[in-house]
């Protein structure tokens, strides 16, 4: 009898059974084949708007994606660096081949883990409580808790053309009856799309016709413990061109005949993440694309061409792709295709992931209706802390929408559900400015040591990095500066006013022309590691901004703490809508600020819910 079974080996069963191994727990992985465990099928990039963020949290969570990633990476690149930092956000290029051999090592050294090959087609239940998975060879299971972690496997089918071929990712064996059993126990499943586009061999590109895409010149990183790094001038290239208006003519000409608009296509796609058909039709003014050229290892000849997503017939991916400036006399080594599958419904979910359908049963990933490798994982991790959690009868870490990205993204989906495959961005966050790159682990780390994927060390060294920052701070308070001082030089080379008064470097930092290194010279030598250094920088830059954002969460305070009885009836609550009675029976909010948030709940409806607690509770 295991504690936590995992179903399937992406990028979300990974981190959920690598945390209730480290934990403890005695853990199964299924998965078809461990060969494909951690493997990118479609973009070799790990973060990216948000989701670099998200990579970042589940770091400080004590999760594994971060650290792998800097331990692999073809180059590493800071987005967004010329606006604030709340959007900034870490992206690297992944090696295709180096970073699941890197996962998969991880996983066969881990204490506490077993793992078996075998494709899950049935639970084991009693008492609407899961018990154990039963594989499609007739083995059997047991388990105390399972977390279905199957990506895009339910009866996954790939579109080319007009054609359909029942397939997972890269000609993989697809799920064929999980779904059904899911469906028969009393999940609702929709049917989602996403896609990938095709690979050309490495040296049949024209690079002088593109645009180089260098990596940042900087030691970034991931992971907080990360300690080494790949420098610029040894990091891989990707390469900028873009669609033009011979390209879009293909497309419009032979629209009738790409999966999406041949009607074989039930499933609904990526609104994020669209294909290059689709991107043509709907923004029709544009008279080009960006298209990115991505190497996807050091032990590959391919390319990624990213923004080329399609489901055309192979022959029109030819035509199409010989248009774009640098891919003329392209080799194309694997063609695109679309792929549709089966999900649930990520409204039957509490904001621990357990379902509410089954008892003991987790979900993560794709099939909770995401999209990309970031928001998989994040869901796994908090699935596995979950899990163990509710084996050891302690609360569910349920993350606020102020705390981290994750958080936002697990409370979208629990409380408004998604029709489209989900993906983060930095405008689903009201927060964001709290939720930047640089303090995920002010903001969780606590979290990942309670729960014991933080080590001792690892968090001792946390809070004294949180000392060097704060002392900082109270450092260059105490520092002054007058209208006699050398800094006036400084200051008028950059444009700024002069000192007309004694100032401190705190408040001469505010000024936005002025950084911390500029400021250096001034203010004596100090041991501040430079991600400390602008972490200073950003507290004292933004303290305005961060205060506001943190009276604004003050105000929500008292709705998010107030829990709402599971036992409540809304049918007797007087005066709440017909809508409002039927959303909040349906979801079973667990908080008022997580009711406030359903779609079709007003303001009227949450007084006259809080009057009713009131009375009756």
């Amino acid at each position: 009898m295991y504690d936590v079974i995992v179903v399937g080996g992406g990028h979300a069963g990974i981190e959920a059974c690598l945390a209730p191994a480290r934990i403890g727990k005695k853990t199964l992985l299924v998965t078809s084949h461990f060969e494909n465990v951690g493997s990118l099928p479609c973009n070799t990039s790990i973060g990216g708007p948000a989701k670099g963020i998200i990579v970042r949290e589940i770091d400080a969570l004590g999760g594994q994606m971060g650290k792998t990633a800097d331990a692999t990476y073809l180059q590493m690149k800071m987005l967004n660096t010329a606006k604030g930092p709340g959007v900034q956000s870490l992206r690297a290029q992944a090696d295709k081949k180096a970073y699941p051999r890197y996962m998969q090592n991880i996983l066969k050294q881990q204490e506490n883990l077993d793992i078996v090959e075998g494709m899950v087609e049935d639970l084991m239940i009693e008492d609407d409580t899961v018990k154990g998975v039963i594989l499609d060879n007739g083995e059997v299971y047991g388990g105390k808790t399972v977390i279905l972690t199957t990506g895009t496997y339910l009866k996954a089918e790939i579109l080319v053309g007009d054609q359909k071929t029942p397939s997972g990712p890269d000609q993989e064996r697809q799920s064929l009856f999980l779904s059904d059993k899911l469906r028969e126990l009393g999940f609702r499943i929709q049917r989602l799309k996403t896609g990938t586009p095709p690979r050309v061999e490495i040296n049949s590109v024209d690079y002088t016709k593109t645009q180089l895409q260098p990596g940042t010149d900087e030691p970034l990183a991931f992971s907080y413990e990360t300690t080494k790094f790949i420098p610029i001038e040894e990091q891989t290239p990707c390469y900028l061109t873009y669609t033009n208006e011979t390209t879009h003519q293909i497309i419009r000409d032979n629209l009738s005949k790409c999966s999406m608009y041949s009607g074989i296509v039930k499933g609904i796609g990526p609104r994020y993440c669209p294909s290059i058909e689709d991107k043509i039709v709907k923004f029709s003014d544009k008279p080009q694309h960006q298209i990115f050229l991505e190497p996807e290892s050091k032990e590959m000849n391919t390319i990624y061409v990213q923004g080329f997503s399609t489901s055309m017939p192979h022959d029109i991916q030819e035509k199409m792709i010989r248009t774009i400036p640098g891919l003329e006399d392209c080799v194309i080594l694997k063609y695109a295709y679309a792929i549709e599958y089966d999900a649930i419904d990520p409204l039957q979910l509490w904001p621990s992931l357990e379902t509410k359908v089954i008892k003991n049963l987790f979900t993560a990933g794709q099939i909770n209706g995401t999209s990309g490798y970031e928001e998989a994982a994040a869901q796994g991790l908090i699935a596995g802390i979950n899990a163990t959690k509710k084996l050891d009868n302690e609360d569910p870490l349920v993350l606020k929408r102020n705390e981290a990205y994750i958080g936002v993204m697990i409370d979208d989906l629990v409380t408004k559900g998604t029709k489209e495959p989900y993906r983060m961005l930095t405008s689903r966050a009201e927060y964001r400015l709290l939720l930047r790159h640089d303090n995920a682990d002010e903001r969780l780390r606590t979290y990942g040591h309670d729960a014991h994927l933080v080590s001792d060390e690892v968090y001792q060294a946390y809070l004294d990095k949180m000392d060097h920052i704060h002392d900082e701070i109270e450092r260059l308070e105490s520092i002054r500066f007058t209208p006699k001082s050398e800094v006036n030089d400084v200051l008028e080379a950059l444009g700024s006013s002069r000192l007309s008064e004694g100032i401190s470097a705190k408040a001469l930092l505010q000024r936005p022309e002025m950084d911390y290194q500029k400021l250096k010279p001034f203010i004596g030598e100090t041991t501040l590691t430079p991600e400390e250094e602008k972490r200073v920088t950003i507290l004292i830059k933004y303290k305005g901004y961060i205060d506001k954002a943190q009276r604004q969460v003050e105000k929500v305070k008292k709705m998010e703490e107030k829990q709402i009885p599971s036992d409540i009836n809304y049918d007797d609550v007087l005066n709440l809508s017909l809508e409002a009675k039927q959303k909040l029976s349906q979801i079973k909010p667990i908080t008022i600020a997580q009711a406030s948030r359903i779609s079709g709940i007003n303001p009227a409806d949450i007084s006259v819910l809080l009057i009713y607690l009131k009375q009756h509770y």
